[in-house]
């Protein structure tokens, strides 16, 4: 089956914004339950439903900043699934994309846009027998090897953490995930994508080096706005290579 409904999840509001206005996405106020902070914007494009679903701000702890990491983002990609899943037209894939780190040892340059073979988690260290699979909790992507020929888009694992920052531990434990970026959501929405059996892949662009000299807090902030507008472009050219083809044409 052709793929014509596609559910495109992005934690941040600067990182989606630039997509959403492009594409001149609506915001629906009933998709997502009153009680959550999430945000959905949907629309067409060409012959493809999009719906775009954000994490929104935080209340809980009255910041009023991104509800970044994990947990928001495996909340929001499981409701948004199940929703669609409910009416008439279920997602046919499942798109993170986002701005993350990257490894210059993995030839990472800020600006570069991959999309992802896989993902896995850094900071799940549980060493109890049996459970350090679930820790790592490797997700394979669909396939996209023609997607990122026609992006001229790089390729890699993405390792997921719930930490801007890393310590020795995680930067042992992203070596052996072989990542060649580095974000805090992307494993958290490929395992919601995996309870409805949904395809996922991310598009990331690289906003800060992670084995570079600069601190990375500082380098995403300098470079999250070229990030956004790199996601802008990307993004469109994402939605018309997928939209109509097969999963197995990806």
């Amino acid at each position: 089956m052709p793929i014509n409904n596609v559910v495109i999840a992005i934690a941040m509001e600067a990182e989606a914004s630039p997509f959403v206005n492009h594409l001149n996405l609506q915001p629906d106020t009933s998709f997502f339950p009153s009680e959550t902070p999430f945000h959905a914007f949907r629309g067409k494009h060409n012959n493809c439903n999009l719906t775009v679903i954000t994490n929104g701000k935080d209340e809980v702890h009255d910041t009023g900043v991104d509800n970044v990491g994990t947990v928001p983002a495996a909340i929001a990609t499981f409701l948004a699934l199940q929703k669609l899943k409910g009416g008439d037209d279920p997602a046919d894939l499942l798109i993170n994309a986002g701005t993350c780190g990257g490894f210059q040892r993995k030839g990472a340059a800020i600006g570069d846009v991959f999309l992802t073979t896989a993902v896995a988690n850094h900071d799940r260290r549980i060493a109890i027998p049996g459970f350090t699979p679930y820790g790592t909790g490797r997700i394979e992507s669909a396939s996209v090897e023609n997607l990122a020929s026609h992006l001229d888009a790089k390729l890699g694992i993405c390792t997921t953490g719930n930490s801007l920052d890393f310590h020795e531990l995680d930067s042992h434990h992203m070596l052996e995930n072989d990542a060649s970026v580095k974000d805090m959501e992307a494993a958290a929405i490929a395992w919601s994508a995996e309870m409805w059996s949904t395809p996922f892949f991310g598009v990331k662009v690289v906003t800060d080096i992670v084995d570079g000299d600069k601190p990375s807090h500082e380098e995403f902030m300098e470079n999250l706005g070229t990030a956004a507008v790199s996601l802008q472009n990307a993004l469109p050219k994402v939605i018309d290579y997928v939209c109509d083809r097969k999963h197995d044409e990806l």
